[in-house]
């Protein structure tokens, strides 16, 4: 297995135009598990670890503390930088962060590191769907902005070409609020049953929905989101809200539910991911408009 190791970013995607065989590495939690355990062997690593350009993050089109701009957060971010100093523009973002395996992990991971592996239960993924989230992909021939909708195309599967690499992801910051929950067999260090975030867009009239773990792919509840986004336009609720009726939660929760595809499997049955899912969709829900209806007081 060859080792390569780019001290820059261009450095980095010549050497992949010329090796696509090549795997990335920067945290290395979940490539070098796979390695330690022989369920890989690729023929080259490429380390990113040196690249600086991948390290840091930035806000485009706003000011510090501006709910309209987007922060792109370099790939090699990890964790434990999004948590503390991102977690008032990104607050659904650092949720998924802090359940992210231990201290340790979130210390060496990064959510380029998670997009990249496309597991379906990446704890980040419901939040980048939920949030409007864009992957940047570059390679020697350019870059281009993959929406977090058309990332996934299936079971540890993206739509990252041969010679791309992941520099970055653009996340919209907001003010409103944004929720992330998921069920696990314990309360650290564990892979999700299933996961659900919710994020509010109070600026379009509009709810942003995604299950993770429960789908060959992270997906958007389409249906969840429509039907909560009209119910709160159609009774005003946005401008002047009110504690949501039961019905509107417990409709919201079936509707997440029906846009999951899940397996029975050691961790859970897909008919318990689908309750779960149903109840996860309910709380974060009323979590989110609580939080809502107090900022907007």
């Amino acid at each position: 297995m060859d080792f390569l190791r780019p001290d820059t970013l261009a450095e980095a995607l010549a050497l992949k135009a010329q090796r696509p065989d090549a795997v990335p590495i920067a945290g290395g939690t979940d490539v070098m598990v796979e390695l330690n355990f022989d369920h890989r062997r690729p023929a080259a690593l490429l380390d990113l670890t040196r690249i600086a350009e991948l390290r840091s993050w930035d806000v485009d089109g706003g000011d510090h503390g501006d709910d309209h701009g987007t922060v792109r957060i370099g790939s090699g971010v990890p964790y434990t930088r999004i948590i503390d100093e991102l977690g008032e523009r990104l607050p659904g973002l650092a949720m998924a962060s802090r359940t992210v395996g231990s201290p340790q992990i979130r210390n060496r991971g990064t959510v380029g590191g998670n997009l990249g592996a496309a597991s379906p239960a990446g704890d980040t993924h419901p939040v980048l769907l939920a949030a409007d989230a864009t992957v940047e992909a570059a390679s020697t021939r350019g870059t281009r902005l993959i929406p977090a909708t058309g990332f996934y195309l299936g079971v540890k599967r993206h739509a990252l070409e041969p010679d791309e690499l992941i520099t970055a992801v653009h996340v919209p910051t907001t003010r409103a609020p944004q929720q992330f929950a998921k069920v696990g067999t314990r309360n650290a260090m564990v892979i999700a049953v299933c996961s659900f975030a919710v994020a509010l867009h109070p600026e379009q009239h509009r709810v942003g929905a995604a299950v993770g773990s429960a789908a060959p792919t992270p997906r958007r509840a389409s249906a969840a989101e429509e039907f909560l986004s009209a119910e709160l336009t159609a009774t005003n609720q946005w401008d002047s809200p009110k504690p949501l009726p039961d019905s509107v939660k417990r409709r919201f929760g079936e509707l997440v539910a029906q846009a999951a595809s899940p397996i029975d499997d050691v961790r859970g049955s897909a008919a318990y991911r689908k309750h779960a899912l149903s109840v996860l969709a309910r709380r974060t829900l009323d979590w989110a408009w609580r939080d809502y209806s107090e900022k907007v007081a």
